[in-house]
């Protein structure tokens, strides 16, 4: 009786042990299951930072200006302010070609000669099938009034200026040199006259009048009236319907 008593008492040790043994192996599972469902969770959150990452990337790159093709001319025209412009709006035009552009100027003007390269180019572009859009905020003075011309399509800001003058040039040397001078000069102020004509209702005779030793400062109001400019943008709801009850 002993003997099975004794038996009794290790055998139930035994279960005792076997059982605390699987509690043992269910309690570290349990905590390996839960491991694995923190690391899946952190992986997850992990994957849904990099997603949010990836496409708030994707997303401002749309909403650059290099991706969108706007160009930003601010300060002089200049031999570089010009290059800089050119090399860009020409990798725009290998890259993607006959898309759209956009140039904003923000600028008092400058070289006349320059101004003219970038001109030109610009004409080119519109030639192999670019639309070419020229805009203006703050102001579009002397050589920058010219080139917003060179758009298909011009804009100018609500309080954006336009301002035309006369070509200058400083002269010096001989006589004849600066008579020759003053020539070309005058030559330049032709070709800028005849621009403004064929993209106005400018005539070549008022704009004398206005530019004759003066400045003449053209808000964005009077540059669409006589068709210096397509579209103003910027313009206050306030304005606009102040300007619609004065006009009944």
């Amino acid at each position: 009786m002993a003997a099975e008593a004794k038996k009794t008492k290790v055998e139930l040790q035994a279960e005792l042990d076997l059982k605390s043994s699987e509690i043992r192996k269910n309690q570290a599972e349990a905590r390996k299951t839960e491991a694995e469902a923190s690391k899946a969770e952190s992986e997850a959150r992990e994957a849904e930072i990099k997603a949010y990452d990836a496409e708030y990337s994707f997303r401002k790159r749309q909403s650059d200006d290099e991706y969108n093709h706007l160009y930003r001319f601010d300060g002089e025209v200049s031999t570089s302010s010009v290059k800089k412009c050119m090399t860009k709006i020409s990798e725009w035009s290998r890259m993607t070609p006959k898309c759209e552009m956009e140039i904003v100027f923000s600028s008092p003007g400058g070289s006349i000669i320059d101004g003219f390269e970038l001109f030109d180019f610009i004409q080119d572009l519109r030639r192999k099938g670019h639309r070419v859009t020229t805009g203006s905020l703050g102001m579009a003075a002397s050589m920058a009034g010219v080139l917003l011309q060179a758009g298909d399509h011009r804009w100018v800001g609500h309080q954006s200026w336009i301002m035309i003058h006369r070509a200058a040039f400083g002269a010096y040397g001989k006589t004849f040199e600066i008579e020759d001078e003053v020539k070309f000069v005058r030559r330049i102020e032709e070709r800028i006259l005849e621009l403004f004509e064929a993209r106005s209702k400018l005539s070549k005779r008022k704009i004398k009048r206005n530019w004759d030793r003066k400045d003449w400062w053209i808000s964005a109001d009077e540059a669409l009236e006589i068709e210096l400019v397509d579209e103003i943008r910027g313009m206050m709801p306030e304005y606009n319907n102040k300007s619609k009850k004065s006009n009944k």
